[in-house]
């Protein structure tokens, strides 16, 4: 067992040490230009459109082949734009874009999801939890209250694992999940800074901390109370049409805890996120140019250090019996790290506004008078977050706004709220549109659930959601 152990260690040092090594050999600190958005055709975008569609597309036609060599494909992606860009603008910007996108995006989203995903799983319950129509209901609704206080991403892997053990017995799971990633996993997340980065980069610009409870409390349930009636009822007709009855239920019936001491670890989990954006040192350090904020590298040892200890303490009986592995990790490891390095340039267009190729998409929040569309704020926003990391969208038309908080949480505040409502509600319409919706369907499928293809997905979501979010429209931007 060590041996094969180490043997993975030694394959990954020699993939990781050229790098190493090609780093070491460039100036101490890289050149830290910056590339204008401005000068980039949507050309630039075409790897992320292919790492998507691949995305889309593999697990269809090849499932056997995508399962095996899906790393390799997002490396291809990865290349295909690092290449070309390192043609045209220097090896010293594209290391330096490389690291950027690395040190400032890349990981720290993924340690998040390792923490929470090692932490969650060592969490396991037993006892009285069967998925009848009414316990998923119970438990779609808990998750979307304590998304907006634990993140959607603590919420979701915390929640994820008792949903699927409770529906176990049930021939038809798919819809469980797919409405959990809508409320767990993105709207639920919408009541404070703690539950969705958008809305934590709105607060660290000068947005109250409650300003999102006031303003989002009325469409975020809108949005869940229909939504969890039109569960139920699919649920029990779901329910209905399998013609299976609840397995009788375990021993005494009382639900016990397995590993709940990370619980604590979870909160620290929490604590260390909302750490790193209220302290602030002011001492950084520069890798190859690109600064690093020492409440971030706190931030990051502190989540690594916390899953270290869930892994120590946790006995593998208990993961065993939540059936943990570390494929779903790996799987979007592998997969974001290509989806973060090809959305570099699409992201730099947008940044640039008026100016850049998407252009047509930023003047649409304006009208000729200069006034803000608040409903266009809210569909572009929320479009753009459904294929693009939903926080640095979320500070473009925060910019695009004005980008003074007391306007915007002021006179404009109408117009804030959409920004907000798209960048959280429209997480949902797709598997990329917010950090846990990928992880919950890697566990799901796992778990032997039938989750839909990328496109598949979008279906469900055009077909629930996009509605919904016409009626938020015509309620609250009209």
């Amino acid at each position: 067992m060590l041996g094969r152990k180490n043997a993975r260690i030694g394959r990954a040092l020699s993939g990781i040490l050229p790098a190493v090594a090609l780093i070491s050999l460039l100036p101490a600190e890289a050149r830290a230009a910056v590339f204008d958005g401005a000068d980039l055709s949507l050309w630039w975008s075409l790897p992320f459109v292919g790492i998507l569609l691949s995305i889309a597309i593999w697990p269809l036609v090849a499932p056997v082949f995508w399962h095996h060599h899906f790393g390799k494909i997002s490396a291809a992606w990865a290349l295909a734009f690092l290449v070309p860009f390192t043609a045209t603008y220097g090896l010293e910007l594209a290391v330096y874009e490389l690291v950027l996108t690395a040190l400032h995006e890349y990981l720290p989203f993924i340690i998040l999801l390792f923490s929470l995903f090692t932490v969650t799983g060592g969490i396991h319950l037993t006892g009285a939890i069967r998925g009848t129509p009414g316990f998923n209901t119970g438990l779609l609704a808990l998750g979307t209250l304590l998304a907006s206080w634990m993140g959607t991403t603590g919420a979701a892997m915390a929640l994820v694992r008792p949903m699927l053990k409770a529906n176990a017995w049930r021939p038809r799971r798919t819809h469980v999940v797919v409405f959990f990633i809508f409320l767990v996993a993105n709207i639920g997340g919408s009541l404070s800074p703690l539950g969705d980065p958008p809305l934590f980069l709105g607060f660290l610009k000068g947005v109250p901390f409650f300003w999102p409870t006031v303003h989002m409390l009325w469409p975020m349930l809108f949005l869940a109370s229909i939504l969890l009636v039109a569960f139920y009822l699919l649920d029990r007709h779901m329910l209905a049409r399998d013609g299976v009855t609840p397995p009788p239920i375990e021993g005494d019936g009382r639900l016990r805890v397995e590993g709940a001491y990370n619980f604590v670890l979870l909160a620290g989990i929490v604590g260390a996120v909302l750490m790193s954006g209220l302290w602030r040192p002011e001492v950084s350090f520069r890798v190859l140019g690109v600064e690093v904020e020492l409440q971030n590298l706190v931030r990051d040892l502190l989540l690594l250090l916390l899953a270290g200890i869930s892994w120590v303490i946790t006995p593998m009986e208990t993961r065993e019996a939540n059936e943990f592995s570390w494929f779903p990790i790996q799987e979007v490891a592998k997969l974001f790290a290509g989806i973060f390095v090809t959305i570099i340039p699409t992201i730099a267009i947008l940044r640039a506004g008026t100016e850049g190729a998407l252009a047509p998409v930023v003047a649409l929040v304006t009208d000729a008078s200069g006034e803000p569309v608040n409903a266009m704020y809210f569909w572009a926003t929320g479009i753009l977050s459904s294929f693009l990391d939903n926080a640095p969208t979320y500070l473009v038309f925060f910019n695009t706004a004005g980008g003074d908080p007391e306007i915007l949480t002021g006179p404009l505040a109408t117009t804030l709220l959409a920004i907000s409502a798209g960048a959280v509600f429209m997480g949902a319409n797709t598997y990329i549109g917010n950090a846990p919706n990928f992880m919950v369907r890697a566990i799901a499928e796992e778990s032997g659930v039938r989750m839909p293809s990328f496109f598949g997905y979008m279906v469900w979501s055009g077909i629930v959601l996009l509605p919904l979010f016409v009626l938020v429209t015509l309620i609250w931007f009209v």
